[in-house]
């Protein structure tokens, strides 16, 4: 009988090079010295603990049990415990906790970032409630009443298990998802207590993520004799969930849990808000604006998730083909197939630069020491990293599927969670499209993407070592060629402005992240290896010299 021998499980941390490198780049060396412990010691639980517990929380997925055996309801909604486990992991490691931690100053977002780079892609999904954790802690700390902020930040950043709690996000509802404006949640007045005005809810939210956390942020219109119609009438609240054992949730039903194609552990539910008390942030009517800084971690969250994903798709397709043999040789010496995983490691890296790339300016813009070009170009870096990197991630979890044959296709094998689990990432925080017109917003409204594209002209005009002519030259003509045509559209209107932006979004993605990887080859020559690779697969036709 034939048994395949299976992957390992490498140590994300201790085999991946281009992260070492890119560290020793964005980290000044005290602040990698004290934190470098933090990373080695995920880099061995994606070997051991982590790997233990993603497996059991996709094995026991979410159960709602809307009643007791006496017919009452409760609406528990039963995770696994190595769910539980991924929570207190993520507490003790500080995952949201290190992205407020001042003492790194505006250090903080990349050190943070190298943590949910780690543990993202072997964690269930748990970075997705971490991502609105921290997104919860950003409005919190910028526009909440201060005795709400009090009361729930220190919960929000804690490294005590024992402290630490988590938040949903209930944007979602049955009349469209990105298109907010079309939300029908109403908010009644219902009282007020020292700095904060309450409000009753009454809707259902057709997508509510990590519905076990302790809060969750929403929107809502509220009813006032005459609500404003679209976005402009939406105000931001914030639901601390009562729950009473045996007695179901205070002022929600649980209608039913979501049967997604991927991200099996997360719970995520449709929920009728009955009455449950909220409390309003910011000015009534500017919901909508006042979630902009949340979607700024909540997006930069998910470029994480991709690089991560595709980090770890990567290293299981070359551990795989150490194992493997195949017409008379091991894979790994089968010239085509190493081509292959170098060209799905080039890629890894350069998804990983733009990620680090978004969270330094992320941590420069919260610590205050942004410059004005760097917050706008922030502004349009953001969505552009979130849909290019989604896209990358869809594509390399796919090619590491055909990486192990008809085993990348069963799923016992664990295999086809990579694929599955990836696609969300092109939905979840906007889709390709609808962050591509974002960015045109970003434009019209303050020269975001301008700021951005002067960037990569004045990155692209540099030399650099370790990195081909030829390469260079390739993406020099890739950034003439993006404002050509973005100059072409503007010529045209509007309509061809819109009907282009989702071609020029995902080009400026790539170009970024070539000139970042040529940044650096200066001090890395292996980083230009993976360059010259990334800019054929990419940026340059398939018989171009």
């Amino acid at each position: 009988m034939f048994f395949q021998e299976p992957p390992g499980r490498p140590d994300l941390f201790a085999s991946d090079e281009p992260l070492h490198a890119l560290l020793r780049q964005r980290l000044p060396p005290a602040v990698l010295q004290e934190i470098r412990p933090q990373y080695e010691a995920i880099g061995r639980a994606t070997t051991g603990e982590l790997w233990d517990w993603m497996i059991r929380a996709e094995a026991e997925p979410p159960v709602h049990v809307p009643y007791d055996a006496w017919g009452r309801r409760v609406d528990e909604i039963r995770t696994s415990g190595a769910w539980e486990e991924l929570r207190r992991f993520s507490a003790r490691h500080g995952l949201v906790a290190t992205g407020y931690d001042e003492r790194l100053g505006e250090h903080r977002r990349v050190a943070q970032a190298v943590l949910l780079y780690l543990f993202s892609g072997t964690s269930a999904t748990y970075s997705c409630p971490l991502a609105m954790t921290d997104a919860a802690t950003r409005v919190l700390l910028d526009l909440a009443p201060s005795a709400l902020r009090d009361r729930l930040v220190a919960g929000l950043t804690a490294r005590d298990p024992e402290r630490f709690i988590t938040s949903g996000q209930w944007m979602t509802e049955r009349t469209g998802g990105s298109d907010v404006g079309n939300s029908e949640t109403i908010a009644r007045p219902s009282r007020v207590v020292g700095d904060e005005r309450r409000y009753t809810l009454h809707g259902v939210k057709w997508f509510t993520s990590a519905t076990t956390s302790e809060m969750a942020l929403t929107l809502a219109r509220i009813d006032d004799g005459g609500t404003t119609p679209g976005s402009r009438g939406l105000s931001l609240f914030c639901v601390e969930i009562g729950r009473e054992p045996g007695r179901g949730w205070t002022g929600i039903q649980v209608n039913r849990l979501k049967d997604k194609l991927g991200t099996k552990a997360l719970p995520t539910a449709e929920l009728t808000l009955d009455g449950v008390e909220a409390t309003l942030i910011g000015e009534p009517g500017r919901g909508v604006a006042n979630i902009s800084g949340m979607l700024n971690v909540t997006r930069l969250y998910n470029a994480i998730a991709s690089a991560s994903g595709i980090r770890r798709a990567c290293a299981l397709a070359r551990d795989y083909a150490t194992r493997r043999s195949a017409f008379g040789a091991r894979l790994i010496d089968l010239p085509l197939h190493q081509t292959t995983l170098d060209d799905m490691d080039a890629e890894a890296a350069a998804v990983l630069a733009l990620v680090l790339e978004g969270a330094a300016l992320l941590g420069r813009a919260e610590a205050g020491t942004a410059s004005e070009a760097e917050r706008r170009r922030l502004r349009a870096l953001i969505p552009i990293a979130k849909l290019t990197t989604a896209k990358q991630a869809v594509s390399i979890a796919s090619e590491a599927l055909e990486c192990f044959g008809g085993a990348g296709y069963i799923e016992d094998t664990g295999v086809p969670r990579l694929l599955r689990d990836a696609q969300v990432l092109t939905i979840w925080e906007g889709t390709t499209n609808v962050l591509s017109l974002d960015v045109l917003r970003a434009e019209a409204r303050e020269g975001a993407f301008t700021a951005l594209v002067q960037d990569l002209a004045a990155r692209a005009a540099r030399s650099y070592a370790n990195v081909a002519d030829a390469d260079l030259e390739t993406i020099r003509a890739g950034v003439r060629g993006l404002i050509g045509q973005v100059k072409r559209d503007m010529s045209h209107g509007e309509a061809a402005m819109q009907a282009g932006a989702r071609r020029i979004a995902l080009g400026t993605g790539y170009l970024t992240e070539a000139l970042l990887l040529a940044e650096a080859a200066d001090a890395e020559p292996r980083a230009g290896e993976l360059l010259g690779r990334f800019v054929a697969h990419r940026l340059r036709g398939p018989f171009a010299g």
